[in-house]
């Protein structure tokens, strides 16, 4: 069993910036692929950016390439991203999620909901114009 913990969301001015952080309780931390998702109101749940197990590979949507930056720590087994010139448009909760498998997967892959075992409870951000 996996948890993991978001934290840092909160309410910014367009423009402004911040950083979320997701720790995971999970002991294989290094061998997970990591993914950030967002979801508003009545809308689906949307890929944001993913970062292979490695950290060698990144990948985001292109509505926040640019402007957001996925990292990962894996001494503290802790995946953070980092949000820039954030817009009305980016308020949503936002969720990390883990793929445990320990195969390798796509970057098509880590784009979709489906490809991951574990989420996290979601950290609200809200971007006022």
């Amino acid at each position: 069993q996996v948890h993991l913990i978001e934290s840092g969301g909160g309410l910014v001015q367009a423009g402004g910036s911040l950083r979320l952080s997701c720790e995971s309780s999970g002991r294989a931390f290094s061998s997970y692929n990591m993914g950030w998702f967002r979801q508003s109101p009545g809308t689906e749940r949307e890929f944001v950016a993913g970062i292979h197990r490695t950290g060698g590979s990144t990948y985001y949507a292109d509505s926040v390439k640019g402007r957001f930056t996925i990292s990962r720590d894996t001494a503290k087994n802790t995946v953070y991203l980092r949000m820039s010139s954030l817009k009305p448009e980016d308020t949503a909760v936002y969720y990390c999620a883990a793929e445990t498998s320990g195969y390798y997967r796509t970057s098509s892959q880590l784009r979709h909901t489906d490809s991951y075992d574990y989420w996290g409870q979601g950290t609200q951000v809200t971007v006022s114009s």
